[in-house]
């Protein structure tokens, strides 16, 4: 088969799902996206019994930028029959598994998606991109959009030891890991670790000897979404970062690490609560320790077992603990994909190997006007804290489609933010009495 398309997509994960499902309206642009995977699946190994999304699920694939569109998860409610009972259970946070559902749903639906179709490299020649790896024949495309995910981050002091006592969260689920009679030890202080904790403690991997749950963090710190915070995942803070300096951009991003990394106050509750019965209503509790504050520098293993040994930022003391069993709830890092190594010294990158993207989130290159290559889930040092969340992929993607298409298909200017990031419009807004106008006003200046 000869494709010639306009875009060519890389990796069907959630955001370029997003992009699918809004360029589905978008007849005359021909675009497929490629998925190494047999199959749509979303964080398999973290599908916990009863955890629950920290995003709205109104901060869906299409609903920000497209409401109307029938890949929404109110389409999806409706479609299953669910949206009656779904209202009447007034959820807070839709279950993370219903939610993977809902984008299993959607991937079934497109046509433009093409699974168990891995690109292994992707060169320029005269005449766009071509893609080249298994279940493709002569893929030719215009433009690229490249969204392959975060890999697992692996510790450097515990790379040489992974294996089936020691796995990282992203895999916990689907493997066969068993504490029983076991002294285990989490490393992570997020989300991850504490719904992992939670799952130990009640026994779903059998009855440990101890747990020992380890975290850099000063204390189990909770994820801040409160309203204002809330700003930073809006359009209106994300253009203003991305007109930064270079420079301001990364100790502010470090400053939001809680806006995305931290433990929900609802799962904080739940945990408090759940030691409370254990400590005081239960005679069969499981011996635990919560130790934060632990940065682990150096770990070994020996016949009796794995050793950790840590450095207490709280009173400078040098700690070790032996256990059996070790979950790595340790999140996640951008990497380059691979498949893009023979453009590699083509791309404008960051000293931390980001692309430097633009605001329309394409990558700087040395290839002729265009012939572009976006990139999605890259743009942390660009963009800013939102760039990894759920929170603005309906956006990012309309953003996107504007720029590819050079019209605006998608209204990706709603109205800004309360907060003035940046410069001072109230003697212009003033003037104005309708308020949109001096919206207009603002975002221009």
């Amino acid at each position: 088969m000869n494709d010639r398309l306009d875009l060519a997509g890389i990796g069907i994960g959630p955001f370029n799902l997003s992009l699918a499902a809004l360029l589905s309206k978008v007849p005359h642009c021909r675009v497929r996206f490629f998925e190494r995977r047999g199959s749509f699946n979303w964080h398999p190994g973290m599908m916990l019994p009863g955890t629950q999304m920290q995003t709205s699920y109104l901060k869906d694939l299409v609903t920000p930028v497209d409401p109307s569109n029938p890949y929404s998860f109110l389409s999806y409610l409706v479609g299953k029959g669910r949206f009656y009972r779904f209202v009447n259970a007034d959820y807070t946070r839709v279950r993370r598994v219903e939610f993977a559902d809902y984008l299993r749903w959607v991937a079934e639906q497109l046509p433009s998606l093409q699974f168990s179709s891995g690109v292994d490299q992707v060169a320029f020649a005269e005449g766009g991109f071509r893609l080249y790896g298994e279940g493709l024949h002569d893929v030719r495309a215009r433009h690229l959009v490249v969204a392959t995910g975060m890999r697992p981050h692996i510790p450097a002091w515990v790379e040489r030891y992974v294996g089936d006592h020691c796995l990282h969260s992203h895999g916990y689920v689907g493997s066969d890991f068993s504490v029983t009679g076991k002294r285990v030890a989490i490393i992570g202080g997020g989300q991850s670790g504490a719904e992992i904790f939670l799952d130990l403690m009640a026994g779903n991997r059998g009855k440990a000897d101890e747990i020992i749950w380890v975290s850099r963090r000063p204390n189990l710190d909770p994820l801040d979404e409160t309203a204002f915070i809330n700003e930073y995942f809006t359009p209106d803070y994300v253009r203003h970062f991305h007109a930064l300096p270079e420079q301001r951009k990364p100790p502010i991003v470090a400053s939001h690490k809680l806006t995305g990394d931290g433990v929900s106050p609802a799962t904080l509750q739940v945990l408090s609560q759940y030691l409370y019965d254990a400590d005081f209503l239960s005679r069969d509790i499981t011996p635990y320790t919560i130790m934060p504050y632990r940065e682990v520098h150096l770990m070994g293993r020996d016949k009796v077992g794995f050793h950790l040994h840590m450095r207490n930022g709280f009173n400078g003391a040098d700690e070790t603990v032996s256990v059996d069993r070790i979950v790595l709830a340790t999140g996640y890092r951008y990497q380059l994909p691979g498949c893009l190594a023979p453009l590699l010294e083509r791309l404008d990158l960051d000293q931390d190997g980001f692309p430097k993207l633009t605001a329309d989130y394409q990558v700087p290159w040395d290839g002729p006007a265009g012939y572009r290559i976006y990139m999605q889930n890259a743009g942390r040092n660009s963009h800013g804290v939102a760039d990894a969340q759920l929170s603005l992929a309906a956006w990012r993607a309309a953003v996107i489609i504007n720029s590819l298409l050079e019209e605006a298909v998608y209204d990706v200017d709603p109205f800004p933010s309360p907060v003035y990031w940046a410069g001072v419009r109230a003697e212009a807004a003033s003037k104005v009495v309708n308020k949109r106008e001096a919206a207009k006003i603002y975002r221009k200046g």
